[in-house]
């Protein structure tokens, strides 16, 4: 349930329906929305001279926000893109009508840089409902938004997701995270989730039944290892803004931001194999010199293959990932029309949280039927995909009955190995972009891993490089 996040080349298998997608991988991406125009090039297109201003290796978000700020500088930047189409890891693939995000994500609309990038009314934004029904003791126990849900709010003081006192220190901790500016949020003192939220007084229920599968579907790490500060600016986010998924599928945010683009600015089917100074050498053997700087703007094991020494000797080299996998199923109908997430919180069975999009966003899915959405947190590869998709059914069988789960379809696994860096403390969530010698990096492993980390990174190495001497 990365809050948009979810990247290896290779080839396609044949048989997609039950293909395991690396997080690299590509598959056939969705029909852009109508009147989006698409920028792209492919890999023949490349400048016949060998020369660019400047060259941004990379067209996810973080990739498509430094050349957005480029271009706003008059600057034409070419993106240099492996796959065969934008987004990164912020992709949405269409499979018999239905759209499946490349793992689970949420829009929040509360991020700053979001808000300055993107236009919402544009990405037609569909909520989720402010809360969470938690599976514990056999049953669903409803956690809700008492500022957006009062009646749902008191109605769950009593449950056993955590005690009244639990309830009300969600509500005090909410007022708290937005107390000063996000620098300052940024700046306070670390430790992890786990301690912080026990400093805070909440009860061992809460954490366990709550906390663990809320946050550990956003982080992918159960354990609350994780940084306590990226707690304070989730919960700072949910306070400020909504959870929403965009009608036309999370990869409408990175398809938006590639039509702000100079048209031919990016190049699909332009793998890159290592950058030296402002020389970019590409798969085929081809090189592109950049007269003013290239950005590399890829995930952050990428970055260091691709920059080699340049990255992997810097005190802020990316970090180790963590991984989830994600799967669809085509279902007849929800198990409750409500726009709601669904939460395991007990620490039994594979499946962290699900969810039916269709029920948030009706585009998700054909008239008439249903997606389903379900994410655990780690990659399970000792399992087979049908061993998968077994252990999920099991488990969801107990949450909405054995006859309902029989129902569905499976229509596609993702395996994501590398979802996000790791995140524990120690954190530095503005890690240098500037490398020297015309050379920049960007990425959810300069900033906060979120869409909106990457998205200012973007923004960071663009600034960046105008600025330099």
């Amino acid at each position: 349930m990365a809050l948009t996040q979810t990247r290896r080349l290779g080839a396609l298998p044949r048989d997609l329906s039950a293909a395991r997608l690396p997080s690299r991988s590509f598959a056939p991406f969705r029909a852009s929305a109508p009147g989006l125009r698409r920028p792209h090039a492919r890999a023949d297109a490349l400048p016949a001279d060998g020369q660019a201003d400047v060259v941004v290796v990379g067209a996810g978000v973080a990739g498509l926000s430094c050349a957005a700020s480029l271009a706003k500088r008059g600057v034409v930047p070419l993106v240099l893109e492996a796959s065969d189409g934008v987004g990164g890891r912020v992709r949405t693939d269409v499979v018999d009508g239905f759209l499946l995000d490349r793992g689970f994500q949420i829009f929040l609309t509360g991020y700053p840089e979001a808000q300055a990038a993107l236009d919402y009314s544009a990405l037609q934004l569909q909520p989720f409902y402010a809360g969470a029904l938690v599976w514990s003791g056999g049953s669903f126990q409803r956690v809700a938004d008492p500022l957006r849900h009062l009646a749902d709010g008191l109605a769950s003081l009593p449950n056993p997701v955590g005690t009244p006192l639990d309830k009300l220190l969600v509500g005090l901790f909410r007022l708290k995270s937005l107390l000063g500016s996000l620098d300052e949020l940024m700046a306070r003192p670390e430790t992890t989730i786990a301690e912080r939220l026990k400093a805070e007084g909440f009860t061992t229920a809460i954490i366990r039944r709550f906390f663990r599968p809320f946050l550990g579907g956003i982080f992918f790490d159960r354990q609350l290892t994780t940084s306590s500060r990226l707690f304070e600016f989730v919960m700072r986010m949910l306070a400020t803004g909504s959870n929403c998924l965009p009608a036309g599928g999370i990869g409408a945010v990175a398809e938006q931001m590639a039509a702000k683009l100079p048209p031919g600015a990016v190049t699909l089917g332009a793998r890159v194999d290592s950058v030296r100074g402002k020389e970019v050498t590409l798969a085929d053997g081809s090189k592109i010199t950049a007269r003013r700087g290239v950005v590399v703007a890829v995930e952050g094991p990428e970055a260091s293959r691709i920059l080699g020494p340049a990255l992997q000797s810097s005190p802020s080299k990316p970090q180790p990932g963590v991984g989830t996998c994600c799967l669809y199923f085509r279902a007849p109908k929800p198990p409750s029309p409500e726009n709601i997430l669904y939460l395991n919180g007990e620490d039994e069975g594979i499946v962290n949280n699900c969810c039916f999009p269709s029920t948030v966003a009706p585009s998700y899915a054909p008239p008439g039927q249903t997606l389903v959405s379900v994410s655990t947190v780690g990659t399970f590869d000792q399992l087979s995909d049908s061993a998968l998709e077994a252990e999920v059914r099991q488990q969801l069988s107990g949450w909405f009955g054995a006859g309902e789960v029989a129902s569905w379809s499976h229509l596609r696994t993702y395996r994501i190995p590398f979802a996000q860096p790791n995140q524990a403390p120690p954190t530095n969530f503005s890690r240098p972009v500037a490398l020297g010698g015309g050379v920049f990096v960007c990425g959810d492993h300069r900033d906060s891993a979120t869409l909106d980390g990457a998205i200012r990174s973007g923004r960071r190495a663009a600034e960046a490089l105008m600025q330099q001497q």
